[in-house]
């Protein structure tokens, strides 16, 4: 045992989650899917690993101060020859693609001549590669790369849209747009390697389509795309040359991804309702859908291997993320100690509003903060997290709300904070918070409020909206003044929140005045901690420099935490660091127990 080994080994719980490896669902080449990359911790940050399966060879691609890959996942060129992964700035997501050979050696840059830019995705082909780019004084562009020859420009506009996929004989690019100005809502384009539109595929307004994956047979040019016409995420087959579709109709609560058998003729579903996963392998023409057997908890990935075995990424509460097979066992086993289990979640159903909660073993009513998921678009899932463990451990019960706004629920559950975002969550934290008090779960005089993103967002304005509710605020990488962060935030996401506002805070400034933590900053009560990424493109920093200046002038207590890196960071030790800066600043206001070394 080396002496880092001893030393991870001796120390509490909670942090050896946090240092134990975990790995990301694992991606391979088309034609040669013994070839695969993935992102996994193991170094102490998050970089890109190759996997050689046939000599079981596992090789560190990426090696970088502030880790690598997490916001922006690798590609595999078809042969597996080159590894594809995105270079930026500490994390400020403003960056170029370099190609990596798969075996050993430099990686090269490639499309130098352009700008840096946001990734809008990219589709790699045989001797080409699709490339997305976005930037604020270009909108979206896309570009056919070949080797040894200038990007060429195939796709421009103003709005939002991104590579999705390259057809099996790659000459069909299948792109997701919001040309018609509603980017949470997007439209299916299929054009050929000269930009030339092929076939197109909207359901009109507030109805939106995810292009997913072409059929991987030779020849068969149907693309899988995932819609919202039953109010509910559910398969579509979109055949693009003759323009009609195939849909699949699925008689199953909560919503679905779908990805392709290798044959064409069966579909692998992924079915999630009220925060766990099971698969089905559906058969397009019996039109039926068989179950396959997994364990109860969270299936965050899954795909079907070409010898028609499928491999996912199953989690639990208590249990650490692991790469299976559905034939049986663990196919990507994390090198080291693994991470000690945790505490299970329970369930509540608050007037529809679904919950989960993690207690300590000790006597109710409990210290309690709750984390507000981000997105608004993501949702809480039975699902291994050490922040969440290590609050529990401190001895605090942790609840996760999947407010209305959340994805998971259906359509209806997703749109219903549009024209009045952060007020229409707050009021559903509301309702989690009087039950669980009522419950004699939570002590109403130890409760915090805390988030990272979105969910630190919405900690700014809960403290301000509902000042008598919560004891202390803790806001992850959050947005302080919303008229500021619309102004920095990256490209996409001004799209984005000009779908959720009704338009920019030009258009409807008693939009953004209504749902802006700043307007309410002068009924903040309680002690607050923010932490901040100083690169960060989604939260910009200067939002909460802005709402912090304000604090001081009207003498509120607060504490801040600031680190040289993006939107999260990638680095184990400074995770820990984040970490225990919130649970010594849980202890200094509430008396709880200190950060455990």
């Amino acid at each position: 045992m080396t002496i880092a080994q001893s030393i991870v080994a001796t120390e509490v719980a909670w942090k050896r989650r946090y240092r134990a490896t975990r790995l990301g669902f694992p991606t391979w080449a088309r034609d040669d899917p013994d070839r695969l990359v993935y992102l996994s911790n193991a170094s102490g940050r998050f970089e890109v690993y190759a996997w050689d399966r046939r000599m079981d060879r596992h090789r560190r691609v990426t090696d970088r101060v502030e880790g690598t890959g997490y916001r922006v996942p690798s590609r595999l060129d078809p042969s597996g020859e080159r590894i594809w992964w995105f270079d930026d700035e500490k994390g400020n997501e403003l960056g170029r693609w370099v190609r990596t050979p798969f075996v050993d050696g430099a990686g090269e840059t490639i499309a130098s001549e352009l700008a840096p830019a946001y990734s809008a995705w990219l589709a790699p082909g045989t001797g080409f590669a699709v490339l997305g780019r976005s930037r604020s004084d270009d909108g979206t562009t896309m570009y056919v790369l070949r080797d040894g020859q200038p990007a060429r420009l195939i796709y421009k506009h103003p709005q939002s849209a991104t590579v999705a996929d390259l057809s099996r004989d790659e000459s069909l690019v299948a792109i997701a747009h919001s040309e018609h100005g509603d980017s949470r809502n997007r439209a299916v384009r299929v054009v050929d390697l000269e930009g030339r539109a092929v076939a197109e595929l909207w359901d009109g307004p507030g109805k939106g389509l995810l292009p997913v994956r072409w059929s991987p047979v030779p020849g068969d040019q149907r693309l899988l795309v995932l819609h919202d016409r039953r109010g509910r995420r559910q398969p579509l087959i979109f055949d693009a040359r003759a323009n009609s579709t195939d849909d699949v109709e699925l008689d199953l609560p909560g919503e679905t991804f779908a990805e392709w058998y290798p044959d064409g003729r069966a579909l692998l579903i992924g079915h999630e309702h009220r925060g766990r996963g099971e698969l089905y392998r559906y058969d397009l023409a019996k039109r039926v859908a068989e179950r396959l057997e997994t364990e109860p908890g969270t299936i965050q990935a899954a795909r079907v291997r070409p010898d028609g075995d499928v491999w996912y990424q199953w989690t639990n509460a208590a249990t650490p993320t692991e790469i299976r097979s559905v034939r049986g066992g663990v196919v990507l086993r994390a090198p080291g100690e693994p991470a000690p289990e945790g505490a299970t979640y329970e369930e509540l159903d608050v007037d529809g509003i679904h919950v989960f909660i993690a207690e300590p073993q000790r006597p109710k009513p409990h210290a309690t903060i709750f984390i507000v998921h981000g997105g608004p678009e993501a949702h809480d899932q039975d699902a291994f997290s050490a922040a969440v463990q290590a609050w529990v451990d401190h001895g605090f019960a942790v609840v996760l709300v999947n407010y209305r706004g959340s994805s998971g629920y259906g359509k209806a559950w997703r749109d219903a904070i549009v024209g009045r975002p952060g007020l229409t969550e707050l009021e559903d934290l509301a309702k989690v918070q009087d039950t669980s008090v009522r419950l004699g779960t939570v002590d109403p005089k130890r409760t915090i409020l805390s988030g990272a993103s979105w969910g630190g967002y919405l900690t700014l304005l809960g403290l301000g909206v509902q000042p008598e509710r919560w004891s202390l605020g803790i806001g992850v990488v959050p947005i302080g003044d919303y008229v500021a962060a619309f102004e920095d935030e990256m490209e996409p996401l001004k799209r984005y929140d000009a779908a959720l506002f009704g338009g920019t805070p030009g258009d409807v400034p008693a939009s953004y005045h209504r749902s802006n933590p700043l307007t309410y900053i002068d009924r903040v009560r309680v002690p607050l901690l923010v932490l901040v990424g100083q690169n960060d493109p989604r939260c910009p920093s200067r939002s909460v420099d802005i709402y912090e200046a304000r604090l001081r002038e009207l003498g509120r207590p607060f504490e801040e935490y600031r680190y040289d890196a993006g939107h999260g960071s990638l680095v184990i030790d400074e995770q820990i660091r984040q970490i225990e800066r919130e649970i010594a600043f849980a202890a200094k206001h509430l008396g709880t127990n200190p950060p455990l070394a």
